[in-house]
């Protein structure tokens, strides 16, 4: 009885092992295929035969031409070559054409363009690159027209693919940028494809798809430098933070500092005193601030390794391919991260200024918009998200609080009501209120306010804490950015209007007027005719005279891109 039981169970592990079998020669089958051609004038009609057969397979396999490769843009090479009537178009008769060198050369240097050689089958086609250089006498892999089918289709995959990332980018498109989606279709790229095979050069071709902005190519200019002394060999864990779990944070901050070797190995168990201490010591050697405590600080001089910033850059310039493909003639651009705001006219810079921008949990919106009037002594209205969160809290507290804040408290007809008559405990998501802060010196939005149609409320204005523009980290706001240089802008949004209004002959407000109003603190609403266009943005990389500047990632927004672009990276 035991006899047949075993003779069962290795019966049983028999079939087993042969099913194993047959499943990986099934499952490597396309990789192992050949189709020897006896006579070079034949390759041409057998890979024409073979790139119908193939994609065909990977139309039914998930876009898969095999295990091993993944075309990107199937649906696209699908249609470029039914269009070509199957033909190969980067080989002839067992030869590679000069243009394939060419595309060769750029997916292996791409990186120089914020790209990864890996999203372009690069090390599959060295592969096959080298077995055919290997093959001196033409008598193997050049004889192979599976080879050479594989190697056309990887081909237009890899330059398709690429020129959407170059000119699309891999991020996502949201309701302030263009979307490329509804407007590109397959023959847009399959133009810029044939005029690379008709002229036999890739790298000229494929630059006229990046964007024009001067930021873009500045920041491009800066990254070969930073690439020949990168070390990309060194891959250590990266820490999110802020984190959801301080067990599991610390856990893979030990990981971290272990990888590179920041923990001697003799120290086995790493309790809360000791881990202090390693922190302290990493912060020392990288000059930071000394406390023994993991913080953002710590945490990004960390995650601020070669490979990290090669994401940072390519994300930044990806960015980049979101804005639209002209600016206008005069804008103000506003950079988040960097804490600055820029006039731009006729392509240089007009007007600087330092900023103050939203706090993480308070963070200013991306956004588009046009200046459509000035403010001199504004009001300052308080917004529902701020009472909510920091006003009504306090007035439970203490209804005196307004007081001596300055605030007034008013119903919706601008009527005054007295705090004191108010039961605040009733309310937690809002009140039947308005408060307001009157004009004055001390008003928080300062003696200027710039407003610009949008849905988050937000505006550029003054400050009364115009100490806070000496600060490095200067996210600090509600929400609303405060500019250091208000003044100059209010002189230039001006010039404009006075020279649009003598133009055209009309009327336009004297600058000795909004002089008088500014020195006796009235308020008055100044419109503005020249609509001059706003352009909130976040981009935390920069070139400056050809060296890489990268600013602090406030907001985690380029975390959130590497995570969701780029983690398989």
């Amino acid at each position: 009885m035991r006899y047949r039981q075993n003779i069962t169970c290795q019966h049983y592990l028999f079939l087993i092992a042969l099913v194993m079998i047959l499943a990986a020669c099934n499952n490597s089958s396309s990789q192992t295929q050949t189709e020897i051609v006896e006579e070079p004038e034949q390759m041409n009609d057998a890979v024409m035969r073979n790139l119908s057969s193939m994609l065909e397979q990977a139309d039914d396999d998930d876009d898969k031409l095999d295990d091993t490769v993944h075309l990107h843009s199937l649906a696209s090479i699908l249609q470029f070559y039914k269009a070509g009537n199957y033909r190969g178009v980067w080989s002839s008769n067992e030869q590679l054409l000069p243009v394939a060198d060419s595309l060769l050369r750029f997916v292996n240097n791409c990186k120089r363009y914020g790209l990864f050689p890996q999203d372009y089958h690069d090390r599959q086609l060295q592969q096959i690159y080298q077995r055919f250089i290997a093959d001196t006498l033409a008598s193997g892999p050049r004889k192979d027209a599976i080879l050479w089918t594989r190697m056309d289709l990887m081909l237009t995959d890899a330059f398709i693919t690429m020129a959407k990332h170059l000119h699309k980018g891999r991020l996502h498109t949201d309701s302030i940028y263009k979307n490329f989606d509804s407007t590109l279709g397959h023959e847009y790229y399959h133009t810029f494809l044939n005029e690379t095979l008709k002229q036999g050069v890739v790298t000229s071709v494929l630059s006229k798809l990046e964007p024009k902005h001067k930021a873009y190519h500045e920041l491009k200019k800066a990254l070969p430098s930073f690439l020949d002394s990168a070390d990309f060999s060194k891959q250590f864990t990266f820490l999110n933070y802020p984190y959801k779990d301080s067990v599991a944070f610390v856990k893979t901050l030990i990981k971290r500092f272990r990888e590179e070797q920041l923990i001697d190995t003799s120290v086995k168990r790493i309790d809360s005193a000791v881990l202090a201490q390693v922190i302290r010591k990493v912060q020392k050697q990288r000059n930071l601030t000394v406390d023994g405590k993991f913080g953002n600080q710590l945490v990004s001089s960390l995650n601020s390794t070669d490979a990290e910033k090669f994401y940072r850059i390519a994300i930044n310039l990806d960015r980049y391919k979101l804005m639209p493909d002209t600016m206008p003639k005069r804008y103000i651009w506003v950079n988040l991260p960097a804490f600055f705001l820029q006039v731009i006219d006729n392509d240089t810079v007009a007007l600087e200024s330092r900023v103050v921008v939203g706090k993480s949990k308070t963070r200013t919106p991306l956004l588009t918009s046009a200046i459509s009037d000035m403010v001199t002594y504004p009001q300052w209205t308080i917004p529902n998200s701020i009472i909510i969160k920091e006003i009504l809290p306090a007035l439970k507290r203490n209804p005196g609080y307004l007081a001596r804040k300055g605030y007034n408290l008013f119903t919706w007809h601008g009527e005054p009501v007295d705090p004191y008559s108010v039961n605040w405990a009733k309310y937690s998501k809002g009140i039947p209120y308005k408060i307001v802060q009157g004009s004055g010196d001390a008003n928080a939005l300062g003696v200027m306010k710039f407003n610009f149609p949008n849905k988050y409320s937000v505006y550029l204005h003054d400050t009364n804490q115009r100490y806070l523009f000496k600060n490095e980290n200067r996210s600090l706001s509600h929400g609303c950015v405060r500019v250091q240089q208000w003044e100059q802008l209010v002189w230039y949004i001006h010039g404009l209007d006075s020279v649009a209004s003598v133009n055209a002959n009309t009327r336009y407000l004297p600058s000795d007027s909004i002089r008088n109003w500014l020195t006796r603190k009235e308020k008055h609403v100044i419109p503005v005719k020249t609509k001059l266009p706003v352009y909130f943005r976040y981009f935390t990389a920069a070139g400056k005279n050809g060296k890489l500047v990268f600013y602090n990632d406030i907001y985690n927004e380029d975390r959130q891109a590497r995570e969701a672009y780029f983690s398989s990276k």
